[in-house]
């Protein structure tokens, strides 16, 4: 891959997730590179890609990957957990940009946020049984005690908009008591859609666990790559375009809650019939 130049300082960071959940990321590269040309693809018509088998994951994160390209991007985001655990090196073949996942980031910060070397990770079933923040974070740090827990039913609580009521204070009680008990003083969200649901879980978890949002993580990954190679952008406020592979106005609606402010439009696109 090769290092970017002054000439690509105005070209735009592409953002792709398997739906709506990567809007935290978007929301996030707005509040920390406010500057920055965002073009976010959302592949609403096939997700979600937690189910689907690790080729045909790899296979439509390289599809996305090409499209955002097309668009003239200067760095890829992976806004997916689940291709972020399975994709990674095949898109850094594909794409002459750098590429960032979310899980590295996130892995990271938990590793520097932790005191005693006790951490957790929340995240969708296909993220917690492929192991990838296990395997992130050891490798940053070996000795580390780490304890993981599947919470799937908060991501349609998060789409509901029920992220501050009885039924997810009850939900997360569920799922977070075991880690509660483990002596965790630190949690990694491992779902873009998880820190919609913040308040309660830090309410469930206690102020002795920091939570750790991989989408704030990855916007600061992000900022260190742009800034390391010269290709930052700065002066007036970056614009933000939206596509979509399937219905548009559910993405426009839900995606309001993701991304803090009203999505004003998404263009849907037709995607192109690839072989395996």
């Amino acid at each position: 891959m090769s290092r970017g130049n002054h000439s690509t300082v105005g070209q735009s960071i592409g953002i792709f997730d398997s739906g709506i959940g990567g809007l935290t990321v978007v929301h996030a590269l707005s509040e920390i590179l406010p500057d920055e040309n965002l073009i976010y693809f959302g592949d609403t018509g096939r997700t979600p890609y937690g189910t689907k088998s690790p080729d045909v994951v790899r296979r439509y994160s390289e599809e996305n990957a090409l499209f955002l390209a097309e668009k003239g991007i200067k760095l890829l985001v992976v806004a997916c957990n689940s291709a972020s655990a399975v994709a990674m090196t095949r898109l850094r073949e594909v794409v002459d940009v750098p590429v960032v996942g979310v899980i590295e980031p996130g892995a990271a910060a938990a590793v520097a946020a932790s005191r005693n070397r006790r951490i957790g990770v929340v995240g969708t079933e296909a993220t917690i049984r492929s192991g990838s923040y296990t395997t992130a974070l050891e490798t940053l740090c070996p000795e580390l005690e780490i304890y993981t827990r599947a919470c799937p039913l908060f991501v349609p609580l998060a789409e509901e908009g029920w992220v501050d009521n009885g039924v997810a204070r009850d939900t997360a009680g569920l799922y977070l008591a075991s880690l509660k008990n483990s002596g965790i003083d630190t949690l990694v969200l491992g779902c873009t859609h998880y820190p919609l649901l913040r308040h309660t879980i830090s309410e469930v978890m206690g102020p002795g666990v920091e939570l750790i949002d991989s989408a704030v993580a990855t916007a600061e990954s992000v900022r260190d790559i742009l800034e390391r190679d010269s290709i930052r952008r700065q002066g007036a406020r970056g614009s933000r375009s939206f596509f979509v592979s399937d219905a548009p106005e559910r993405f426009i609606r839900v995606g309001a809650r993701f991304l803090g402010e009203e999505v004003d439009s998404a263009v849907q696109i037709r995607r192109r019939a690839t072989t395996q």
